[in-house]
């Protein structure tokens, strides 16, 4: 299962989300919901390289895609979207 990490306040990650809904494969978690997903995904951004050029660009780095063997990619195309 994929998770994508995001907001629904974010349009890009609204888009996701409803792409995704129903996809058994798919997983989202809304890091704005909970403090708890919210520091998940921090620390996740925080030593991923990933994120390297979505911080250098002051970007927050959503929607963003852990797949299952727990590589991440901020591209929807690469997850198959």
């Amino acid at each position: 299962m994929i998770t994508v990490y995001g907001m629904p306040s974010c349009p890009d990650c609204e888009t996701v989300e409803k792409e995704i809904r129903g996809n058994e494969n798919f997983r989202f978690v809304d890091i704005g919901s909970h403090v708890g997903k919210m520091k998940e995904f921090l620390r996740l951004r925080d030593k991923n390289p990933a994120f390297d050029e979505a911080k250098k660009n002051g970007y927050i780095g959503i929607p963003c895609f852990l797949r299952e063997d727990g590589s991440v990619t901020l591209s929807a195309e690469d997850v198959g979207l």
